[in-house]
């Protein structure tokens, strides 16, 4: 139906006047436009002539009535225009059906999780940061209470200097300016005690500040070990501690500056690079001038590291020294995600809590609240736009079942005139012929024809029947579960003393799976003249067909090398089915042992490659006469009879360790028959591929 604009529009060939004139008076949007315009006109010569008045301002606004309701109509008519247009592709309905259905979601999961990752990420960094302050902390208890079990035995100044050295020495490689002092003790402390106290006496470079020259009163006799902030300016951040020796009537002091040095040790222990510290004195005294704590700028190579993605921020108690009044310090730091990995990867327990982390889990839960609200919106909106292509579409799904029955003569109602409209047309009109549906026969005839083609193409691909290779019986047999299939298996012969073997199972079956079969096929085929390893073969095909490979898809695979002359077999396995290894009459016991060193599958596409090398292995293993291997996928495994039980790797383990006699190829089909004995007339729901390999007599 045209619209209420075409409907007046003239002729083509009209001039852009005549169009203009014709929609001005001939349509209701024009003719408000024209009434309104020509009020306000006309108010605003009245409004030069008389004045302003009320009487004029409500002419005025009448106007304007007029021209908001000549926007509102034009913008409708837009609306409804621009809808017909944009939606009558089924096309369009149904990308913009997916933008709000998966894209416009999509786009807030993103954001829900990068939020999510943040807040770990800077938790996690705060964290480690503040754990690892303590653990300075602690230790410096330690070398303060070490320090004081030793000046125990001490008489004079010189056991306490030659003391002192001895333990800062002793500290130093840790802790490259640390410094220590042996202090009188307040009379109160050692009441008891009637020995003079040890002399005074120091050791360490002392440069981030003056040695202490008494206890403050806030220690309170007691050992403790804290951060602490100075009376100089700029502040100085140390870690002290404080020990007393038992008989003696002093103390021990233990200093730790927040430095280059302790920074460095944090960048090359924790990955943690320190930069502002700022201290924040909340019990400050109003007639004292506030204080600054220094920038660490003593490693320019590590204030210029900004390899670091992000900075943050953590927060620490501080004591002041002279008054034990409790500051925070802000301590600015960067941290790596590396880093943050290999923390969460070594060490368990939960993450302490900080205030920016629970406005970080504010912000995450109202963006969680917003994802659900426009999840909903965006649900109802895609819901809406696809019951009108449903509805057409169960329309001429009626209309097919008539014709399938052989009523031709239905008809289906048109009830829009957008693309559907125009195919339930085309529909009426084709319904008195059944060209279409023997085209489609003869369409479905050719694919079934292509697909048996690709079949027979594929199996050209597989070797065939017992392969010969001096000292070994080969014998591989693969039966797709459709026309085409995604197993595979080959022998390679890499020299005259050593061969390759290989079994893959492509996930999934069909077309696809073959093309991916096809193309590992030539990857190994390469590389096997490349590596000697199975492992670094492994390891260069996963890096070449996780390029390639979809993301939905991956493929297990065995891969062994049989080296006639060193008699032995060297496989790795990439998530396959374990390899059943028989041993001859040469070995103790014949017992079968399924052999299955751990490696992941290929073509996961979430790293770049180094979980699969970390966690692939590689088996070597030396044989000898009548030795029998078997290669084998899971549809061999996984073949289920009409109750639904497999048939199992201990069931197929016990069948070949019985028949291990056998050649190659009475086991093979010995084999195959007990699978279709026990599956019965089940369908078989994936491919079946094997490979034996028999060690024969030198």
């Amino acid at each position: 139906m045209p619209s209420e604009t075409q409907r007046h529009l003239p002729a083509a060939s009209g001039s852009r006047v005549d169009v203009v004139r014709q929609w001005l008076t001939g349509t209701f949007t024009g003719r408000a436009l024209i009434v309104g315009t020509a009020i306000k006109l006309a108010a605003f010569l009245l409004s030069l002539v008389l004045g302003r008045s009320r009487g004029l301002d409500a002419v005025d606004a009448i106007g304007d009535v007029a021209l908001v309701a000549a926007l509102a109509a034009l913008g409708y008519r837009l609306y409804v225009d621009l809808k017909r247009r944009l939606l009558w592709r089924v096309r369009r309905k149904l990308i913009v059906s997916y933008i709000f259905i998966g894209f416009v979601p999509l786009l807030l999961v993103i954001a829900f999780f990068m939020v999510s990752g943040a807040l770990l990420f800077l938790n996690v960094s705060a964290y480690v940061l503040r754990n690892r302050i303590s653990a300075i902390v602690d230790q410096t208890r330690f070398l303060a209470q070490s320090a004081a079990i030793e000046l125990q035995q001490a008489r004079d100044a010189g056991d306490v200097a030659a003391t002192l050295r001895r333990r800062q020495t002793a500290a130093v490689s840790g802790y490259p300016m640390v410094s220590y002092a042996v202090l009188p003790a307040p009379d109160d402390c050692a009441p008891d005690v009637k020995r003079p106290p040890l002399p005074a006496a120091v050791a360490g470079p002392w440069s981030h500040m003056p040695p202490p020259e008494s206890i403050p009163g806030w220690v309170h006799c007691a050992d403790t070990a804290n951060l602490i902030t100075t009376d100089t300016d700029p502040a100085s951040l140390v870690v002290r501690a404080v020990a007393w020796p038992e008989g003696t009537r002093n103390a021990v002091v233990v200093d730790v500056p927040v430095g280059d040095g302790l920074r460095r040790e944090l960048r090359e222990d924790m990955g943690i690079t320190i930069g502002r510290i700022s201290l924040v004195d909340v019990e400050r005294d109003p007639s004292r001038p506030p204080r600054r704590i220094g920038i660490l700028t003593g490693d320019e190579a590590l204030e210029a590291d900004r390899s670091e993605p992000v900075e943050w921020v953590g927060f620490f108690d501080c004591v002041d020294w002279s008054t034990g009044r409790t500051n925070t310090a802000a301590v600015s730091f960067r941290m790596g995600l590396g880093a943050v990995y290999r923390y969460l990867s070594d060490s368990g327990g939960r993450i302490n809590s900080f205030n920016f982390g629970q406005l970080l889990l504010l912000l995450l839960a109202v963006v969680a609240a917003l994802f659900l609200i426009i999840q909903a919106v965006a649900f109802m909106m895609g819901l809406t736009l696809a019951r009108s292509i449903t509805g057409s579409v169960h329309e001429l799904f009626t209309g097919t079942e008539r014709v399938r029955r052989g009523d031709f003569t239905h008809k289906i109602a048109i009830r829009s005139r957008d693309q559907l409209g125009e195919l339930a047309a085309s529909f009426n009109s084709m319904t008195s012929s059944i060209e279409e549906l023997l085209q489609q026969k003869a369409e479905k005839e050719r694919l079934e024809q292509e697909l048996r083609i690709a079949r027979s193409i594929q199996m050209s691909l597989l070797p065939h029947g017992s392969i010969t290779f001096p000292g070994v019986s080969l014998r591989g047999h693969c039966e797709p579960a459709r026309e085409v299939g995604g197993d595979y298996y080959d022998f390679l012969p890499l020299d005259d003393s050593r061969m390759g073997i290989l079994i893959a199972d492509v996930a999934g079956k069909g077309t696809s799976a073959a093309l991916y079969m096809a193309e590992l096929k030539g990857v190994v085929l390469s590389l096997s003249q490349r590596h000697a390893s199975p492992r670094q073969l492994l390891i260069d095909a996963n890096r070449i067909i996780s390029k390639h490979l979809d993301s939905r898809s991956f493929i297990t695979m065995t891969y062994a090398v049989v080296d006639m002359a060193s008699r032995t077999m060297t496989m790795a396995r990439a998530g396959h089915c374990p390899l059943v290894y028989v041993p001859g009459p040469h070995a103790g016991s014949r017992a079968p042992r399924a052999l299955q060193p751990d490696g992941m599958v290929l073509g996961l596409q979430f790293d770049t490659g180094d979980v699969f090398s970390r966690t692939l292995e590689e088996l070597t293993l030396p044989f000898g006469p009548g030795d029998l291997f078997l290669l084998y996928t899971d549809g061999i495994s996984e073949a289920m009879n009409p109750d639904g039980d497999c048939f199992g790797d201990a069931r197929l383990a016990d069948l070949a360790w019985r028949h291990a006699d056998l050649d190659s190829d009475e086991l093979s089909a010995r084999i195959l028959g007990e699978v279709k004995a026990f599956t019965g007339n089940a369908a078989q729901h994936d491919d079946m591929t094997m490979v034996l390999l028999k060690i024969q007599d030198r």
